[in-house]
């Protein structure tokens, strides 16, 4: 495939920005701005790369709307500028990386029940296995040992990458990516009972993923107990997720690496949890939540919240004595902070009244 070549102009067009310098400067390629030579577009957002400026040999530099500033000076001294430079170097790299085509080829090396349905262009790599009244759609690619049980659905423009799993009957909308490793419709984590009297309660619902999601490799996605488990349109998981069975996730979140989502808790549209964030069963996080790294979610989220912090493992009744106490922390900081400022203000009055005394002694 030949590599594409835009001018400056062109890319400010496709990403609406404007040109600083020569806009008819050729564009062959991105790179960082440390490595960027000749034909290059390379990108700034942060205040410490601004000394590369100096030195970059880059034929042009996406900027944000503070850049370039009095006295910025470049190699080449063309500038793309954008109100948000990463974004537009995210763009203009799917420019120059584009995604491999594939023709709809389809291997004899496959194995594909005669009552599935391959809409055109499928592409069906080698040990790819699809079961009984599976249904998949145009443009989309299964790669190298994926399993599609009976009964599934993927839409249009998919990519299934190695060894993912889409269990019997669950559901994948259009251009989603599926990551290598990645199970979809798993069994939930349901028993009844105690000791040996535990027993399995049958996983009887699907899995709906909609349209334009991405999961990261060796993410599960558990199948509902009864009904769905949902995750909604455009929402990006990171690798090592673990989402229970009933959980639904809103539009246009983002999940990172090692989270783990207990069953039947609902998360909002555009929630943010960071890594390891760990949350309990049937709590409900509200819309646009941002959550730090390794927090616990106990209880439910009001919309909007930011939320911080993990807590080391402790004695259970301890740690119940912790939680309970922590809600009240800053009220009580605030209360003992009171309380010394009065323990001074006595100590004061009371050194005073010691020492009008001492005198009134020594005029007798």
């Amino acid at each position: 495939m030949t590599a594409p070549r835009k001018t400056l102009w062109e890319l400010a067009e496709y990403v609406g920005g404007s040109v600083i310098g020569n806009g008819g400067i050729e564009i062959r390629g991105v790179a960082s701005i440390e490595e960027a030579g000749e034909g290059d577009i390379t990108f700034l957002t942060h205040p410490r790369y601004r000394a590369y400026l100096a030195t970059c040999k880059a034929s042009a530099i996406i900027v944000g709307p503070n850049l370039p500033g009095e006295g910025t000076r470049s190699a080449r001294g063309n500038f793309l500028q954008v109100p948000q430079p990463y974004l537009a170097f995210a763009k203009i790299l799917h420019v120059f990386s584009p995604l491999p085509r594939y023709d709809g080829w389809i291997s004899s090396q496959a194995s594909i029940d005669p009552t599935t349905v391959l809409v055109r262009d499928v592409t069906v790599f080698p040990y790819v296995y699809v079961g009984k009244r599976v249904r998949v759609k145009r443009g989309t690619v299964l790669f190298p040992g994926v399993f599609l049980g009976d009964g599934v659905e993927v839409g249009e423009n998919c990519r299934l990458y190695p060894q993912v799993t889409v269990r019997e009957g669950c559901r994948v909308g259009n251009r989603v990516i599926l990551h290598a490793g990645v199970v979809i419709g798993s069994d939930g984590f349901g028993y009844a009972g105690e000791g040996k009297e535990r027993i399995k309660i049958p996983q009887v619902g699907i899995v709906e993923i909609e349209d334009d999601v991405e999961i990261g490799a060796n993410t599960t996605v558990d199948r509902a107990t009864l009904g769905r488990t949902i995750i909604r349109r455009g929402t990006k998981i990171d690798n090592l997720v673990q989402i229970a069975h009933n959980v639904v996730v809103g539009e246009d979140s983002i999940i990172a690496a090692q989270a783990g989502i207990a069953g039947s808790t609902r998360i909002g549209k555009e929630v943010v949890l960071a890594g390891q964030v760990g949350v309990v069963n049937h709590v409900e996080i509200g819309d646009r939540a941002r959550i730090g790294p390794q927090s616990g979610i106990p209880r439910s989220v009001p919309p909007g919240a930011l939320l911080s912090g993990g807590i080391a493992a402790a004695p259970h009744h301890e740690w119940v004595k912790v939680m309970t106490i922590l809600p009240n922390l800053a009220k009580l900081w605030r209360d003992v902070r009171r309380l010394e400022r009065k323990v001074a203000e006595l100590a004061r009055r009371s050194g005073k009244g010691a020492k009008g005394h001492a005198r009134r002694k020594r005029d007798l």
